[in-house]
């Protein structure tokens, strides 16, 4: 068995933020709540929080140009759910993107599947040397690897 293409974060420590709210503590209770029939509400599904799946995309980027079937069914078996997948790989072509944001600072490639069901990349000329960071203070990365170019600001 290989290892999980995700691991956990530790949400308890300080300034790690994973969307967490209180949506329905802010909604309850509320005028529209009270004159429904319905007196008590969903407190909603769970949210899955404190995962990261940077080791799934590197995986993707050094499967570039291999058959995207092997590749998917590798990736799945590996995953808690295979969402994460499609956040850099496009199904349409309308889906496509040169770069892809995942987080704050963090970018990867866009990925899509040829007619010959292979798995490549978007736009293959760009890397950290393209890209400039948004703000002086925080560290930009593009596939893992920091940007070259530094903050100007406009």
């Amino acid at each position: 068995m290989k290892d999980p293409l995700y691991r956990r974060v530790n949400t308890r420590a300080r300034n790690v933020h994973h969307r967490h709210g209180g949506d329905y503590r802010h909604r309850r209770n509320t005028k529209r709540e009270r004159g429904s029939d319905q007196t008590r509400g969903s407190m909603g599904g769970r949210v899955r929080r404190g995962l990261d799946y940077t080791p799934l995309f590197r995986f993707l980027l050094h499967r570039v140009g291999e058959d995207w079937d092997l590749v998917f069914g590798e990736a799945a078996a590996r995953l808690d759910t295979p969402e994460p997948i499609f956040w850099m790989v496009a199904r349409q072509d309308h889906e496509r993107q040169d770069y892809v944001r995942i987080g704050e600072s963090t970018y990867y490639s866009g990925l899509y599947i040829d007619t010959d069901n292979r798995l490549r990349l978007v736009n293959p000329d760009l890397g950290p040397h393209s890209m400039e960071p948004g703000c002086p203070c925080c560290t930009y990365t593009f596939n893992g690897i920091r940007l070259t170019k530094t903050y100007r600001p406009e």
